[in-house]
């Protein structure tokens, strides 16, 4: 069977809160993080390898945490996102503070990235549904066919949503045959009595379908897609003007944009597991009731790889 791996995005600057950091905080019984179940959930699916995205200043505190008791029962290897790690003839502008965004991310493991390949976000609980569907399409995928063929986690929006705040999703507009066509950027999302709000443009509230399509970053990919990446970031770089400081290199984005172009089909996979993860900081006791219950219920064991 055609190999598979697992590219966690775990670089991201800005996410300490409570002076730890928030992909690194214990939330299971054993002081297992969210990253121990993503892991779990994506080898018993079929999954052979993972890639740890990291900054070199996280290595350390990362290996202690989790890299070190993961190489024991699985392949890892580590890329490192830094804000300097930029093509030849580009430098960081004079200001900038934080790296490039998921794109750059990713492009990162363009020297040890071989076979297709699941990215998600450090942070995120994903649900062992998305794994499976995301590896079965993975190890089918016919990647001479004319456009690049990619796949996203379809998770129900409704079971997205935190209770501590609104977030912002990407909400997928999809087609009959569950290609994605579209994907809206949608910030402001909460509850409101009975109804799902959204924030608009303008700053107007309106109502959203809690069943819609929402992306949370799980994207299902191939190795040509690093080299439209590679090339992508170039022009990306080369066109910042007077948005140097903040812009990023974001993978919905760079999709989208490949959709419009008739350049790829990317395959919307529902998934109906409940998404959580750690947006504020009030949301850590959230998660690890979360896991109690999925415990309790019989998904996982309470010692996790036993």
């Amino acid at each position: 069977m055609r190999e598979t791996v697992l590219v966690i995005m775990a670089a991201g600057i800005g996410s300490r809160f409570g002076g730890g950091i928030k992909q690194l905080e214990p939330v299971g019984p054993n002081g297992e993080i969210i990253m121990d179940y993503s892991i779990h959930d994506a080898l018993e699916a079929g999954f052979n390898k993972v890639i740890f995205i990291i900054r070199k200043d996280l290595e350390k505190d990362f290996r202690e945490v989790i890299g070190n008791r993961m190489e024991k029962i699985a392949k890892c290897e580590y890329a490192f996102q830094e804000i300097d790690d930029l093509p030849e003839g580009f430098e960081v502008p004079e200001g900038r503070t934080k790296p490039w965004g998921t794109g750059q991310a990713v492009l990162s493991c363009k020297d040890i990235l071989k076979d297709p390949f699941v990215v998600i976000n450090a942070d995120d609980y994903y649900g062992k549904e998305a794994f499976v569907k995301v590896h079965d399409y993975l190890v089918n995928i016919d990647e001479n066919q004319e456009k690049l063929p990619m796949c996203m986690a379809g998770f129900i929006l409704g079971n997205t949503l935190s209770d501590n705040g609104a977030v912002t999703r990407g909400v997928a507009k999809i087609d009959k045959n569950h290609i994605l066509l579209d994907v809206d950027e949608t910030s402001g999302i909460e509850r409101k009595g009975d109804k799902v709000i959204a924030v608009d443009d303008d700053g107007n509230e309106k109502v959203i379908d809690p069943e819609s399509y929402a992306s949370m970053n799980m994207w299902g990919l191939t190795p040509k897609f690093l080299e439209i990446l590679d090339k992508g970031f170039v022009r990306f770089l080369s066109h910042l003007g007077d948005k140097a400081l903040k812009k990023e290199f974001l993978l919905p984005i760079i999709i989208d944009q490949l959709i419009k172009e008739g350049k790829a089909e990317v395959k919307v996979l529902e998934t109906r597991d409940k998404w959580f993860g750690v947006t504020y900081k009030e949301d850590k006791e959230s998660v690890v009731n979360s896991f109690k219950k999925l415990i309790e219920d019989g998904v996982y064991g309470e010692k996790l790889y036993e």
